[in-house]
């Protein structure tokens, strides 16, 4: 586990070394004269990396060690923005500025002097406190305790040899003839060997051997939560009596029937009545994991002090627990092992006594209870029976998924050893549910040895291997399990490295064996189970089953909010809070059934959410347990998880936005073989596989599978403490406190934040801002002159922003990311950004803007251009609904001319806010003129000659190519292009347009979009050798035929056909299910054109076809032979006129079918339904 502020350290300082290493910078400095203040500079960020290394293979988590890494990315920060602020400032100026050049020079030198002294003070301060130490000293012991560990233990035998002299010292010392309540505190390091499975031996032994009534092992959650303790107690406590019954075959102890009241009880008087039960038993508890006095404080309180030799065993790493624990002022110790650091401390009168057994019994303690486990198994039914009524309440809305787990591990069909995963982010209740699946009375007579064990941590194989041998026997575990059927379960699987050191202990050689893996990294349960159908996804609850459990877990049985009519709103908000969270759910749900049900309660939580789960000791598990996937991340990941901080609550955030701004931070960074869009993806994919981020349903449409995705609330929380306690997102708005401490790296504004400019720029650190998103209504005053390090500019569908608030725009010159999409009023872009030459992406999609301006062709960085695609009306469509008079083109223009100049004419509208006669003129010169002259298309930008010099260019979207040859050939020596998307083909450019697409070699995404008549008829004939990579196709326009080249497309994943109205359906369908990779095909309005058509999926065809839509077509009839689109999980058809549907009952791999508005005849419905019923796979059904 890293910390924040060291991850993002090491991610700062990641950046900053990158580019100091730069041949940019070594440039910079040559120029200038300061090779050695660069040299130095580097060397010593290299020096900081190293320790920053050093410190996070040591875990340090002292508060100076913090410190000192927090000035550490302070100071990379700076060397980062100064090296690139100097590079851009000096670069190739104009003959005229070389006297502002000569002062600029000088600056700079200036600020590198301070750089340096800066740099060389960071450093220094960690020689002069030896804050980490350097990693010799670690090799020298690490090596030590490696050569310690060869010598004395040589053999697995000589180990458990150790552990079984450890363990009958334990059982001495718990043994002891001694009425009284005793504490024993176990205390070793955390590397301690087999810790763990010494003291479980031993209590499994007094288990076996019934020295006590009663017995429990606890492991202490943090925060602790009493309630909670207790109830785990009762929980054991009752379990262990249904087998004492069960095996003894008698009914329930009358204590046993207590514990079981009590724990349905209120929870008012629980320990009272818990501490009554036990006063007339003996009991044996063990603690692990303790790790503070106030814990053991408020566990000692549900003990009662009986005379009835009761045990209570601590296991703590922290010695001073440990000796205060025993509760006398200087406790006797004894070394368990001689070998390890283990040792238990205990008062001196519990070892006055005599032993209660013979000395040296406990060497046979570990005698063979296969025939035990057998006979246990048989008769646990009952046992399992009356616990699932116990615990009812924990497994509410996951019935579904218990069924689907046991029909994995029970498959008769698999002939050989199955690993099941199950994997989901933390709190969904995967331990839980596998527990019930473990316990299940279905599996009971399936297998001879069954186990159960969650991961500790630091995870450690011998000690898990020991554990598990434990439970089944003792022994070689390999041994144990050879020739036999075994069901293993193994809780909270990490890494796969955790994973490959414990398969090799289970034999295969019963085909029947299974293991099941908890795990909440989906790669992890890929490397697991290598089978696809063997890892299940463990999803949020429905907003039923959410429902039920909350109400269940408030008023202690499932009810209808409606009889609660003055909380229902409120609750609706919690549940909102909880997004199907099964722990955060129980966890609210708890702490509001002890609170009184009345509206001010349930409204106070919901308006103090944040502060209530970092404050609150009963909600804190929720955060303590969902943070452990943040911790669990890789430093460059934890960075970009916090950068979605900048994100509002419910946000849809798209996949190609994020990945780009973290492009233009310098989050991923370009690989061997990798390039940095796809190192990018990969960290996505990654943050999704981790189940951080959370898929939409509608990605499903998308050739990457997931195009945007939603941050659950919960760890949404979670992102906006770590990166505000970091500085990392600072969020203005409503009732936010302005006085921030350190400079802020990305801003984000929402839309209720109504603070003027003084109040603006009174925060501390605008100057460092590298990000500003803004969310609502854009206000001049956020454009401060002071974000001059700006390096993203997000105003996507930002309200209010006009086309003269961007007039300044040229002055961020460091700017990587410019969005203004989706912004209605910007119809034209300045002059002044072409001064922006470190630009990467250039999103101008859904605006007004139909020309880009010529000095686009200076941005020689720029990658991603994405435009159009707003609904421009066409000349046509503008002059339709005009008087008979004005239809002329030139009476239109001349009344237009006329009135724009009497605008210009008129005073000046001179509020920032509003449009001024500037704006006014744009909107006539950039947007209706060249609408009206050119008769463009209005679906795309013109753009500029000279575009050819942007050889970098990855992604051209939404060019409307109407206008003439000359951008054709433009495009056509763009050989980096990977994505197009054009309008505006015609019979003048169509040769030419197919010429360009035989030169696109690496193009893997081509859009073309004609709204007028031909369309596209006959216009994509002359395409010759088409690019081979091409993955995804979209054509809208009059098309009648499809091009023959369509066919030869072996890489095509996912196609797209609107108004192109084919006149061939089968042939074209023929043509189609050849292609061996479509996943993706959609058949939207007008796609097909004929009467009484009827759509056949042919055996053999389509055979990697995963979604298929129909959506505004008129088919007859759709059916789908046996052997057709193997592949098929999701069918959607909406708004068609379809009359009959055949074959779903066929589709071996259908998931789901959704239907909108198929017909108003009931008849389609039913008979999707009827044959869906008789599919095997039980595919789901959605109107």
């Amino acid at each position: 586990m890293e910390a924040t502020g060291l991850s993002l350290g090491k991610s700062v300082l990641d950046g900053a070394l990158g580019y100091a290493e730069s041949a940019v910078a070594e440039e910079v400095a040559l120029q200038l004269g300061i090779q050695e203040d660069q040299a130095y500079i580097r060397d010593e960020l290299e020096m900081m990396m190293a320790f920053l290394m050093a410190a996070h293979e040591e875990r340090d988590e002292h508060k100076v060690i913090k410190t000192w890494v927090k000035q550490v990315r302070d100071v990379a920060y700076d060397a980062e923005d100064s090296l690139q602020d100097f590079a851009v400032r000096l670069g190739k100026p104009s003959w005229w500025r070389i006297p502002l050049l000569l002062l600029e020079r000088r600056r700079v030198a200036k600020n590198m002097k301070e750089l340096r002294a800066k740099v060389e003070a960071v450093s220094q301060r960690n020689a002069r406190y030896h804050l980490i130490k350097g990693p010799g000293s670690k090799a020298i012991t690490t090596s030590g305790k490696s050569n310690l560990a060869r010598e004395t233990m040589s053999s697995t035998e000589e180990a458990r040899r150790q552990h079984e002299n450890a363990k009958i010292n334990l059982i001495q010392l718990i043994s002891k003839k001694d009425e009284n309540l005793r504490v024993i505190s176990v205390w070793g390091t955390s590397g301690v060997p087999g810790e763990t499975s010494i003291i479980k031996m031993a209590y499994d032994d007094l288990e076996r051997k019934k020295k006590f009534e009663c017995h429990a092992w606890i492991r202490i959650m943090h925060p602790f939560n009493q309630t909670e303790f207790v109830h785990n107690i009762i929980q054991q406590f009752y379990v262990n009596s249904l087998e004492e019954a069960t095996m003894t075959l008698e009914k329930l102890t009358p204590g046993a029937q207590d514990l079981r009241r009590i724990w349905m009880m209120s929870e008012v008087d629980l320990v009272d009545e818990f501490k009554k039960v036990l006063n007339d038993k003996s009991y044996l508890v063990v603690l692990g994991d303790l790790s503070s006095m106030e814990e053991w404080d408020q566990i000692k309180t549900c003990f009662p002090k009986n005379m009835n030799g009761s045990r209570i065993i601590v296991c703590t790493e922290d010695i001073t627990v440990a000796n205060l624990c025993v509760g006398t002022a200087l406790p006797e110790h004894k070394q368990l092992s001689v070998d390890h650091i283990l040792y238990a401390f205990y008062e001196k009168s519990s070892q006055g006594g005599t032993d209660s057994m013979e000395e040296g019994s406990s060497s046979n303690t570990m005698d063979s209870i296969d025939s035990k486990n057998y006979m246990g198994r048989k008769k646990l039914p009952r046992m399992e029976t009356t616990l699932a009524a116990f615990e009812e309440s924990q497994l509410i809305g996951r019935d579904n998924e218990k069924s689907e787990i046991i029909k994995m591990i029970s498959n008769t069909h698999s002939q050989e050893f199955e690993v099941i995963s199950v994997c989901g982010m933390g709190g969904l209740g995967k331990t839980t549910l596998v527990q019930y699946v473990y316990r299940s009375p279905e599996l009971n007579a399936m297998f001879e040895k069954c186990a159960c064990v969650t991961i500790s941590r630091p995870f450690n194989s011998e000690e898990l291997v020991c554990s598990l041998a434990s439970q089944l026997g003792g022994g070689s575990l390999v041994h144990l399990l050879e020739g036999k059927s075994y069901l293993i379960v193994l809780d909270d699987i990490s890494s796969t490295t955790e994973w490959d050191a414990i398969v090799e202990h289970f034999p295969t050689t019963v085909t029947t064996s299974r293991v099941i893996v908890t795990t909440r990294e989906e790669n992890i349960a890929k490397h697991c189970s290598k089978k696809e159908r063997n890892i299940y996804k463990l999803k949020l609850l429905g907003d039923k089953d959410a429902h039920d459990l909350f109400t269940e877990k408030v008023f202690g049985t499932v009810t209808y909010l409606d009889e609660y009519p003055e909380l229902a709103d409120e609750a609706k908000l919690i549940l909102k809070n909880c997004n199907g969270l099964p722990l955060a759910i129980v966890t609210m749900g708890g702490f509001l059934a002890k609170q009184p049900k009345t509206l001010m309660e349930w409204r106070k939580l919901n308006e103090h959410i944040s502060a209530e789960l970092e404050m609150n000791p009963e909600l804190q598990r929720i955060p303590n347990v969902l943070v452990k996937s943040y911790d669990g991340l890789p430093y460059h990941l934890k960075s970009c998880f916090l950068y979605l901080s900048i994100f509002p609550e419910d946000y849809t955030i798209s996949r190609k936005r994020l990945v780009r701004r973290w492009i233009a931070e310098g989050y991923p960074k370009e690989v061997r073989g990798q390039s940095v869009m796809e190192r990018a993806d990969m960290y996505f994919m990654e943050l999704i596989d981790r189940v951080m981020i959370l898929p939409l349903q509608q990605s499903v449409l998308s050739r990457k599978k997931i195009d945007s995705c939603k941050v659950h609330d919960l760890m949404r929380e979670i992102s906006i403490s770590k990166s505000t306690e970091e500085n990392l997102v600072f969020r203005l708005e409503e009732g936010c406190n302005l006085n921030t401490h350190g400079a802020i790296r990305h801003l984000t504004i929402s839309s209720n934040w109504e603070g003027d400019k003084a109040e603006f720029e009174s925060m501390m650190g605008l100057s460092r801002i590298r990000s500003l998103t803004v969310f609502g209504k854009w206000r001049p005053l956020f454009l401060s002159d002071k974000v001059r390090l700006l390096r993203v500019l997000d105003l996507e569908n930002t309200k209010d922003l006009m086309d003269h608030h961007l007039m300044q725009i040229g002055k961020l010159l460091h700017l990587k990311y410019l969005s203004i999409r989706e912004c209605d009023n910007i119809f034209h872009l300045p002059d002044s950004l072409g001064n922006l030459k470190q630009l990467q992406t250039l999103d101008i999609k859904n605006t007004r803007i139909i020309k880009l301006p010529n000095t686009t062709i200076n941005l020689r960085k720029l990658q991603y251009i994405h435009a159009g695609g707003k609904t421009f009306d066409t000349y046509e469509e503008v002059v339709r609904n005009l008087p008979k008079l004005l239809q002329n083109k030139i009476c239109l223009l001349t009344i237009l001319s006329l009135f724009v100049c009497a605008l210009w004419c008129s005073p000046q509208i001179m509020h920032d806010d509003v449009a001024n006669r500037s704006d006014l003129c744009s909107l006539f010169w950039h947007w209706h003129a060249p609408l009206i002259l050119k008769e463009l298309s209005g679906y795309g930008v013109i753009l500029p000659r000279g575009l050819r010099k942007l050889r970098g260019l990855q992604t051209l979207s939404g060019v409307d190519i109407a206008v003439g040859k000359g951008i054709l050939k433009e495009i056509k020596r763009l050989t980096q292009l990977r994505r197009l998307a054009v309008s505006g083909i015609n019979k003048k450019n169509c040769q030419e347009f197919c010429s360009t697409l035989d030169d696109l070699r690496c193009l893997e995404s081509l859009t073309v979009h004609s709204v007028v008549e031909p369309g596209l008829h006959g216009c994509l004939d002359g395409v010759s050798s088409p690019p081979t990579s091409l993955q995804s196709l979209k054509l809208a326009g009059s098309l009648v035929k499809l091009p023959g080249w369509i066919a030869g497309l072996h890489n095509l994943v996912k196609l797209k056909l609107k108004k192109t109205k084919l006149s061939e359906l089968d042939a074209t369908i023929w043509v189609l299910g050849k292609l061996r990779n479509l996943a993706i095909l959609r058949l939207l309005k007008d796609s097909f054109e004929g009467e009484e058509l009827g759509l056949t999926f042919h055996r053999e065809a389509f055979p990697s076809l995963m979604v298929l839509q129909l959506e505004g077509v008129h088919f007859e009839s759709v059916e789908f032979k046996e052997g057709a689109t193997p592949k098929l999980e999701l069918l959607l058809i909406g708004y068609n006129s379809i009359s009959s549907i055949s074959g779903l009952s066929s589709l071996p791999s259908l998931k789901e079918v959704v239907l909108d508005d198929v017909s108003r005849d009931l008849r389609v419905r039913d008979m999707v339904q009827e044959q869906l019923s008789r599919n095997p796979n039980n595919p789901v059904f959605k109107r």
